[in-house]
């Protein structure tokens, strides 16, 4: 019983960590990727799909993205697209390809990124307070049903409260890993 609730709270952190990972992703590094235009959505044909569903998107070089349409007449609508999604560049339309370049990150940029990253791990570790939460008033109403004890109630609690410890340290050393990958230069 308990150990099934060890086992859920440990997967639900765990989960939380991979969510963390892949909001980290959309931020932008030294290093340009293409998770940055994810999100963009283009009007095609009437319906909002992802621009990775509407042609190649290639990161060609540290500070360049390409984009090439499987469809020539889709070439404005992706162009506008990126436009409204405002992601700091403006696309350039060769008539085949639009391609994106990136500036170097500044200083200010990078901190401001850093920023981001530091709201989107406390979002992390809220969700894994809400997990030790959760896991706490299962184990407290086993404790009121009389399935377990006084005694079995705190150990199992104390558990739960290292599993969280654990998983608030592990958010910690990604946060610094990406800190230390947005900062470089």
């Amino acid at each position: 019983m308990l150990n099934e609730i060890y086992e859920q709270t440990t997967s639900h952190m765990n989960k939380s960590i991979e969510a963390l990972k892949r909001d980290y992703s959309t931020l932008r590094t030294g290093k340009v990727t293409t998770t940055i235009v994810d999100h963009i959505r283009v009007d095609y044909y009437g319906t909002p799909t992802a621009l990775s569903q509407v042609g190649s998107v290639i990161a060609q070089d540290a500070s360049t993205i390409a984009i090439t349409p499987w469809e020539k007449n889709i070439l404005n609508p992706i162009e506008k697209a990126i436009r409204e999604a405002n992601i700091g560049v403006n696309p350039n339309n060769d008539g085949i390809v639009i391609k994106l370049f990136f500036p170097p990150m500044t200083t200010e940029q990078r901190k401001e990124v850093v920023k981001q990253a530091k709201v989107m791990t406390e979002h992390a570790k809220v969700a894994i307070r809400n997990v030790r939460k959760d896991s706490n008033d299962k184990i407290k109403k086993l404790e009121k049903d009389k399935a377990i004890n006084e005694d079995d109630s705190k150990k199992a609690q104390d558990q739960v409260q290292k599993i969280t410890d654990e998983h608030i340290t592990k958010i910690d050393e990604v946060f610094k890993a990406k800190e230390a990958d947005i900062l470089k230069v």
